[in-house]
């Protein structure tokens, strides 16, 4: 089934993206930059330049094969560009694309919020958790 015939157009026959639609081709970029490698990837490439091993350094306990992924699937959405020099042994280095460093501004504030927040997030598990206990004794 072709993605683009699940997306709907619009009243001057363009095609419309809708995240909450089962075909739209949206989430499989959402995905790509909100899954759990791909938002660390995303803000960590906001700081600047890297080469993929400090990268994979900078995104503690990501695989290789997984940071491959990510950047492959991030390139193809033009959110990260791959700059390789012809060297011996090759230089290759990543950067985020001009939308990409959109992205990963909102990225970042999701992340700064998160973590602001995570006293009241720790405090809400434990009441959870306590509440859970709770009724399991009763």
């Amino acid at each position: 089934m072709d993605d683009q015939a699940a997306i709907p157009l619009d009243e001057f026959s363009q095609l419309t993206y809708d995240v909450f639609m089962r075909g739209c081709v949206s989430r499989e970029t959402m995905e790509h930059m909100t899954g759990r490698w791909g938002i660390l990837v995303m803000v960590a490439l906001h700081e600047g330049t890297y080469r993929f091993n400090a990268l994979r350094r900078r995104v503690d306990g990501v695989s290789e094969k997984m940071l491959a992924q990510t950047l492959q699937a991030l390139e193809r959405d033009g959110l990260v560009h791959r700059e390789a020099e012809p060297t011996i042994p090759p230089k290759v280095e990543y950067s985020l694309t001009p939308l990409g460093g959109q992205a990963a501004r909102r990225l970042l504030d999701l992340i700064e919020w998160l973590e602001g927040e995570m006293p009241a997030v720790m405090a809400a598990r434990a009441r959870h958790d306590q509440a859970r206990e709770d009724r399991r004794t009763t």
